[in-house]
Parts: C-alpha cells; sequence; structure tokens
C-alpha cells in the first residue's frame, strides 16, 4: 500500500500531507524542484552509442566501454527486466553522467544514463515498468525522487515486480525474508521498538531479537538521519517502508547506511 492517495504523488508530498507526516521522506523532498526539472543531473561523463545489453543494467557501447546503471538493483529472478532493457537503449545514442567515472570490480562505469536529447533516466524508464528497484546507495534528494517516483508509479499501476503481492515483505514474517538472504529486499511493517546498543541502533519489527526483523544503523547513519530531520527515536510504532540487502543475525537484518533507504507509510 502507497503511503500517500493515489491522487497525491508519493515521493513528492504536499506540504499539507507533510505536516502529517513529520519525519517521512517525502516531506524531505517536498521543498524540492519538482524531480522531472532538477532529475539525475550529475557531472558529465561522455556520450556513445549502444552496441549490446549484456544484462538486466548493463550494456556496452560500441566504443567498448561497458556501463552499469547506477541507482538501481535488478529484480531478484526477473526475466524480463533485461528485454525491456533491450527495447529502451540497443543501438541508440546516449549521454552519460555521475559522481565518478571509476570502473566497479567488474570493470563497468557506473552511469546515470539518458538516451540522447532526452530528459528521463534510462533508470526511471526500468522503474517504471516494474523491471528495477530503487537502490540504496542514491545520497543526491532530487535523483532519489526522480527514481522513487517512477517506482512508486509501477508500484500502484502493479506493473512488472508489483503484479506479485508479495514483491513487499511483511516484517511480521521473519521466515519469508530470511528467504531471501544477500538479495537486495523491499520490507514494510510497524516499528515496535527503537534501542541502541553501543554505537548501533535498532529499529525491532518484534520482540524476539533472535527471530524478528530488525534495521541496524550505524552511529554515522544516524547522525546523517539526524541532519535531514528524521529523529530515529521518532519512528517508534510507526508504519515504514526500508530497502537494503538481507543478512541473517539471528533473525533477518537489513543495514541502514543511506536516508533513502527508509521511508514512512500512512497509518500506525
Amino acid at each position: 500500500m502507497d503511503p500517500i492517495p493515489s491522487s497525491v504523488h508519493p515521493v513528492i508530498a504536499t506540504r499539507a500531507h507533510c505536516a502529517g507526516f513529520a519525519v517521512a521522506l517525502t516531506c524531505l523532498l517536498a521543498g524540492a524542484a519538482p524531480a522531472d526539472a532538477a532529475g539525475c543531473a550529475f557531472e558529465p561523463q561522455g556520450e556513445g552509442r549502444v552496441a549490446a545489453v549484456i544484462d538486466t543494467r548493463a550494456f556496452r557501447l560500441t566504443d567498448g566501454r561497458e556501463i552499469r546503471l547506477a541507482g538501481i538493483e535488478p529484480v531478484a529472478g526477473a526475466r524480463a527486466g533485461r528485454t525491456a532493457l533491450v527495447a529502451i537503449i540497443t543501438g541508440r545514442e546516449v549521454t552519460l553522467s555521475g559522481d565518478s567515472d571509476s570502473p566497479d570490480r567488474y570493470g563497468r562505469q557506473p552511469a546515470f544514463v539518458h538516451l540522447a536529447g532526452g530528459d528521463t533516466p534510462v533508470q526511471s524508464m526500468l522503474l517504471a515498468q516494474g523491471e528495477a528497484l530503487v537502490s540504496a546507495d542514491v545520497a543526491n534528494r532530487d535523483c532519489s525522487a526522480t527514481l522513487l517516483a517512477a517506482e512508486a508509479e509501477a508500484r500502484r499501476a502493479k506493473r512488472g515486480i508489483w503484479a506479485d503481492p508479495a514483491a513487499i515483505k511483511n516484517a511480521e514474517s521473519p521466515g519469508d525474508i530470511l528467504a531471501g538472504i544477500g538479495r537486495f529486499t523491499l520490507v514494510e511493517g510497524r516499528v515496535v521498538s527503537v534501542r541502541q546498543a553501543g554505537a548501533t541502533t535498532y529499529l525491532n519489527f518484534g520482540r524476539n531479537w533472535t527471530r524478528d526483523f530488525a534495521v541496524t544503523i550505524s552511529r554515522r547513519a544516524a547522525a546523517a538521519h539526524a541532519a535531514a530531520g528524521i529523529g530515529l527515536k521518532s519512528l517508534e510504532n510507526r508504519r515504514i517502508r526500508v530497502r537494503g540487502w538481507v543478512e541473517a543475525r539471528g533473525g533477518p537484518r537489513i543495514e541502514v547506511l543511506h536516508v533513502g533507504q527508509i521511508e514512512m507509510l500512512g497509518g500506525n
């Protein structure tokens, strides 16, 4: 269920809605420029023609460079993702931008990609088809708004992955979450308690720490949330959606490193 009625965009909220969700990520974005106007605008990293699609989020240019689409994660088990990317970019001229053009460990350059002359990132196109998820490491606020908006559009329309009711895991079903160890996953539920142990803050979704789902937040990440106006203690008894990689530490865990990994939902 989306946190805001369908008549209001779930990522770019009005100030009236923000009054009801004091610590919502959506409210942090409310004062920003419209997502399509600002978008994922980074330093230029060149351009080229797409020669071939490698997988669901990587492709090769005619000059031999291999590019990985930044800001998104592939959908686990999806078969249509590569087909969707092929349809969008094969043979097309594209422009690249990003924070850094340093290749990843596979030698691929991470970048935000636009079709030549276009304003919409290829990432947003895949997200709007339900063929990808917004990753956990998009630090730029405007870019995060753009990508989350596209993901929410697909979710409302039940496209791609969102046709499956189990696409978002229920925090009250730790077994289902544990089945996705090592996978990028979205989990929704009510935070039962917020506790700190040493340098780590825990958002607990149950009372049995050896079995139930929990979110872990380091001291540095907690400071980043505080700087963004999100008091972690205020999340207690609130419904949230969290995205990240599932680990097993007793029960299932997701580590939150960036503010954009947590979204407030309506209702307690």
